[in-house]
């Protein structure tokens, strides 16, 4: 599985909303790469933030 799909799975299995930070720890992914990935699912507008900071799947 590359590196978008799991994030994105992780998102889709998160019961609430989570940090970058969060997700990276989680995944075992580097920062770096979750900050790029996060932006691209941003810009698909997969992903929406409830509060500053924290992000979850879109409903």
């Amino acid at each position: 599985m590359d590196n978008y799909q799991a994030i994105l799975d992780f998102f889709s299995n998160a019961d609430k909303p989570v940090s970058a930070g969060q997700v990276a720890e989680a995944t075992g992914i580097d920062r770096k790469e979750v900050d790029k990935i996060m932006k691209k699912l941003k810009a698909e507008e997969k992903i929406v933030s409830p509060k500053r900071c924290y992000w979850e799947i879109k409903k």
